[in-house]
């Protein structure tokens, strides 16, 4: 159990789903200033070196007004060092893995969220980004304007697939052949989600399968996704991004896709083209989340016509 917040229940209103949702919320416009905040969430072990300084470039973000470290049983100082630099930490006292941090995180952003305020978003990152980790406004824009439910950053250069693993080919695929869409980067963590995109996606998928089990999850809840060029730097001192695991990434990646896809046998997203679909960076799939939100708040509106009549 974590050592703060032990019990780790979620608010009063997070008994089924973390918060209530309005599907129709700002529907029919992009919106144009910050009208929800956002909570960042940050695993960590062993990244003591970094860890700080993630924490006061996150403070820079727009928006954010909640910074939430989980140190997943890190031997060293992780845990001190993201205090001192601002955040709220909670402690599990072995290390639990990265999905199991990140429904930590989440449960804890929900224990804070206030009643009559909007329920935050919230904002995925990388421990050892440092500096590096104010890039994800762009990620926080995006959601926040209603341009997609998700919004995953990649590199500037991620157009360009000539070095990469079986793992991201792997998930790439298991997405497409869910889902209709080609992401770019798969496998790529620094991601900012509503509070309705979170629902879809949870429980996460275990070990490094959990970005390909997320993606799929927000599409067949027939949500939105949008990938955008970020310069995230990685400092290395996260141990859990290295070469070592490859053969693990692609071992989770696989047992991942391949339960999504059993899953959503026969099953299409709305919305879903009946071909596949490279958006390409900055693109929203299957369309803009603002548009959905129009499209379900006249169709409400059609419903209670037809019942006052």
């Amino acid at each position: 159990m974590p050592r703060e917040h032990a019990h780790c229940q979620a608010h009063p209103r997070d008994r089924h789903t973390i918060g209530h949702v309005s599907s129709t919320e700002g529907a029919g416009r992009p919106r144009t200033s910050h009208a929800h905040a956002v909570a960042v969430v940050i695993p960590a072990h062993n990244v003591g070196r970094d860890i700080a300084s993630t924490v006061r470039s996150c403070r820079a973000i727009p928006g954010v007004d909640l910074i939430i470290v989980v140190d997943d049983g890190s031997s060293d100082d992780t845990a001190r060092a993201a205090r001192a630099g601002g955040a709220v930490v909670v402690s599990h006292t072995v290390e639990r893995g990265r999905s199991s941090a990140m429904e930590t995180g989440v449960k804890v952003a929900a224990m804070r969220d206030a009643l009559e305020a909007p329920l935050r978003h919230i904002l995925f990152l990388s421990a050892d980004l440092g500096e590096s980790a104010v890039e994800a406004s762009a990620l926080v824009s995006a959601v926040d304007a209603g341009i997609a439910d998700c919004a995953v950053g990649v590199l500037p250069d991620a157009q360009n697939r000539s070095r990469e693993s079986g793992a991201v080919n792997l998930a790439r695929t298991a997405i497409r052949r869910a889902t209709g869409w080609e992401p770019v980067n798969p496998l790529a963590q620094e991601r900012c989600l509503t509070r309705e995109a979170l629902n879809a996606a949870m429980p996460f998928s275990g070990g490094f399968g959990l970005e390909a089990g997320l993606t799929i999850d927000i599409l067949a809840a027939g949500l939105s996704v949008v990938e955008l060029p970020c310069a995230f730097v990685h400092l290395g001192s996260d141990p859990r991004r290295g070469d070592l695991h490859r053969s693990s990434r692609y071992a989770d990646t696989a047992v991942t896709s391949l339960r999504k896809l059993l899953a959503r046998k026969g099953l299409r997203a709305p919305d879903r083209p009946t071909k596949t679909v490279s958006t390409g960076v900055g693109d929203p799939y299957p369309r803009p989340a603002f548009e959905r939100a129009a499209s379900l708040a006249v169709a409400e509106g059609d419903e209670g016509d037809l019942a006052g009549r």
